[in-house]
């Protein structure tokens, strides 16, 4: 997902959502893009979805994450929550989330 680092950040701040979120769903999704399927690196609709390109894909489920009426005005916790029910879901991004950071090593 590197190359795709200035797409999820864009796509972020596009749509007020915290950098970490969109590269955390990913590497808890697809492994970080690595097994995935239909350009969806999200697992967005149970991976039934099919998006044109990663970069679309993206740019779609940030849109969805901030716009729809699913997530809209839902706490990360909440989105995370719809996002995927299994009670474990949402500390696992957060823990990912949390490992992410611009500081350099």
């Amino acid at each position: 997902m590197e190359k795709y680092a200035a797409d999820l950040v864009a796509a972020a701040d596009q749509h007020r959502l915290d950098w970490r979120l969109l590269p955390s769903l990913a590497l808890v999704e697809s492994s970080g893009g690595k097994v995935y399927m239909n350009n969806n690196v999200f697992g967005w609709d149970s991976c039934k979805q099919k998006f044109p390109s990663i970069q679309a894909g993206i740019h779609v489920v940030a849109e969805r994450l901030a716009n729809s009426p699913y997530y809209r005005g839902k706490t990360l916790e909440g989105k995370l929550r719809a996002y995927n029910q299994n009670p474990t879901y949402a500390a696992t991004v957060k823990r990912v989330m949390s490992q992410l950071t611009t500081e350099p090593w």
